[in-house]
Formats: structure tokens, sequence, C-alpha cells
């Protein structure tokens, strides 16, 4: 793996995130209180894109589709998909399954991301 750089860290204020598409990987960068994190783009569930999700609870995405949560930290699945009444007959097709998750780290002011 390599590190690429993908922007300047005050790109992103605290609290949000931005798309990029590095060596054909979608991913989402998120600038939490804690620092920088990068998952896949894609929710786990129906692919939708995250990138039109919001971050709640502080370092989760909610997936704007059927409300399933991941931390960004961790890719792992906080809440599998539970809107609209009804999705649980696809879920039993679709297994949680966490995000990708990509390091990165800051260096100079610069976010660098490993893909």
């Amino acid at each position: 793996m390599s590190a690429q750089f993908v922007c300047e860290a005050s790109e992103i204020p605290v609290g949000e995130k931005k798309f990029f598409l590095i060596d054909k990987e979608s991913i989402i960068v998120y600038h939490l209180e804690e620092g920088f994190f990068a998952t896949q783009r894609y929710c786990s569930h129906t692919f939708a894109p995250l990138d039109g999700g919001k971050i709640v609870d502080g370092c989760q995405i909610q997936c704007p589709f059927h409300r399933a949560r991941f931390d960004v930290r961790t890719g792992a699945v906080v809440i599998w998909a539970n809107f609209p009444p009804g999705i649980q007959v696809l879920n039993a097709v679709r297994n949680e399954k966490p995000l990708k998750t990509y390091p990165v780290r800051v260096t100079d002011g610069r976010v660098m991301v490993e893909i």
C-alpha cells in the first residue's frame, strides 16, 4: 500500500466529510474530533453512496437510504438497515457487513490515505 495525498486538512472542517476517487477506489474521508478517518464510499447494504449520509453521534455515518449506521473509525456495523418498515425482508439475504476502512495520517497539514 502507498499513502496518497487527498487534500489539505483545512479543507474538511471537523464534523464534515468529503468524497475522493483514488486509484479507482471511491472513499470518504471524515474529519472527527479525534482525527481523520476513511472508509469505502458505498454502504455495504445496498451500495448507496454514503457521502449523501450524515455523521451522527460524533463517529458514525448513517446511510441515507435504509439508515444503517457504521462507526467510521473501525467500519463496524452499529445499526443494520432498519428503514422503511419491511426492509428486514431484504436483510435476510443481505447480512451485516462492515465498511472497508483505510489508514489515514496527517503530515504537515496534508491528509494522506493508504490505498
